[in-house]
């Protein structure tokens, strides 16, 4: 009876989850969608204390209280800015989680009800293997991937030579030993299959440049939702394989829009190191330092868009780091009661997670209908008076459209560089994540706002009430 109570509670908690998808896929149903997926977790924690088979309710109450608390306190100190690098750090711990499963059926397959040492069920064999290989590449290269979004190693894409014939090897070796293991269950095979799955996900992501990188973090979440699945099968538990591809599956139809709005190949994300040229060197810096650009100030800001009559706004990871989406809507509401059109201009990887300025804009109230995406926007920069850009570059590089040998090239940008005035908020001449130069930046159209993000905005502000 109790077995047919869970299954029935786990049915309940698939339910609730697809039900949060479903409010997760637009802004306006967000919370609903959050609230949904918070009810089918309790639900499935239910569920799980209701099975016959939990033979330490003390030690699993223990693990959901530290989890929890440790969930909490991040959740509360975790900025708005290091939210990629969190969610890249989940997945790590997701993937993680299926090697050490697959790694204790494989020792104990008595507790998991799929044989005995020596004598697993070739199913079960086939089951671990494939969820060790994938929780190895989703771990390694979700590490990777927390590194490059916090700062610790450099966002440049790292080539190392030969690195497709190396990448290929060990997909090849992963498949051998994944063979002799599901015929031999030899032990050594399954280490040489984690091992080599460890070592592939960090060659992936290492040559990844910093542009491509929110494409990397929805395509690492769907690797780690397949992992989880894995993790299901080995465990017997119909809820975590039916959420694990539900999050998988999400996260490809995700990763397969994005690719398709960067123009990007869906076989180069799975494999790695896509968009990047070997042979690129950034020959535009040494002559851009040469270059001058022209200087304004709030002032200067306030009162062309004071009196345009369109302005569109471009945010990007400078607003999200410098907490100034607040004062942005301030001085929006003040230019739409002086009766000038604003809208926001999101592209799809401005930030460095997929939606992070959806969040941020969300976040301060900013309305859901003056919030466009590129398709949406992009032909109507022409006759746009001014393009505000707050903390975005790479996302606006003309390189993108002109440079053949940029690693961006091919990326669908912003096209701001139409618009008959281009402010743009900048802490200095920096590159961008990318690691290149922004050609807008000299442009004759182009007046650069040199400091912090909220700081400018909000002096703007003062100048539009003054």
């Amino acid at each position: 009876m109790s077995e047919n109570f869970s299954a029935f509670l786990y049915l309940t908690a698939a339910v609730f989850f697809i039900l949060a998808l479903r409010g997760l896929s637009s802004a306006k149903t967000s919370i609903k969608g959050n609230v949904f997926g918070i009810i089918g977790m309790g639900v499935a924690i239910v569920a799980a204390f209701a099975m016959p088979k939990v033979s330490s309710y003390a030690l699993t109450i223990t693990g959901i209280i530290v989890g929890g608390a440790i969930g909490a306190l991040v959740a509360k100190k975790i900025d708005m800015t290091a939210l990629p690098q969190l969610v890249a750090a989940f997945h790590s711990l997701v993937g993680l989680a299926a090697v050490l499963v697959a790694a204790g059926a494989m020792s104990a397959p008595i507790s998991f009800k799929i044989g005995t040492l020596g004598h697993i069920m070739r199913g079960s064999l086939v089951e671990i293997g494939l969820g060790t290989a994938i929780g190895a590449v989703t771990f390694t290269g979700s590490v990777v991937a927390f590194l490059k979004l916090q700062g610790l190693i450099g966002s440049k894409p790292l080539m190392l030579p030969n690195r497709h014939l190396i990448n290929v090897s060990l997909g090849a070796l992963i498949l051998f030993a994944l063979v002799l293991f599901v015929f031999t269950e030899g032990h050594f095979f399954f280490w040489v299959l984690a091992s080599a799955s460890f070592a592939l996900g960090l060659l992936m992501i290492l040559p990844v440049g910093g542009a491509d990188m929110p494409v990397i973090v929805s395509m690492l979440n769907s690797y780690s939702g397949w992992a989880a699945s894995g993790i299901g099968f080995t465990l017997n538990n119909t809820l975590l394989i039916v959420t694990g591809a539900l999050v998988g599956a999400s996260g490809a139809i995700l990763s397969y829009i994005m690719c398709k709005a960067m123009n990007r190949s869906i076989i180069n994300v799975i494999v790695g190191g896509f968009g990047n040229s070997d042979a690129f060197e950034d020959k535009a810096g040494s002559a851009d330092e040469q270059r001058s650009v022209k200087q304004g100030s709030p002032e200067d800001a306030a009162f062309v868009m004071k009196n345009c009559s369109s302005l569109v706004i471009v945010p990007g990871y400078g607003m999200a780091v410098a907490q100034a989406q607040h004062a942005l809507r301030e001085m929006c509401n003040i230019l739409k009661n002086n009766g000038v059109k604003v809208r926001y201009a999101i592209h799809p990887v401005a930030g460095r997670m997929p939606g992070h300025m959806n969040v941020l804009l969300a976040e301060a109230n900013v309305p859901y209908d003056d919030v466009l995406e590129l398709e949406d926007i992009n032909r109507d920069f022409p006759s746009t008076d001014v393009a505000f850009v707050i903390g975005a570059n790479d996302v606006t590089n003309p390189a993108a459209k002109n440079n053949p040998q940029s690693p961006i090239y091919g990326m669908p940008i912003l096209e701001v560089e139409q618009a008959k005035t281009v402010f743009f908020i900048k802490r200095s001449m920096a590159a961008g994540y990318a690691g290149i130069d922004n050609e807008l930046f000299f442009r004759d159209n182009t007046m650069m706002l040199f400091g912090d993000a909220k700081k400018v905005t909000e002096e703007i502000v003062k100048a539009l009430e003054s």
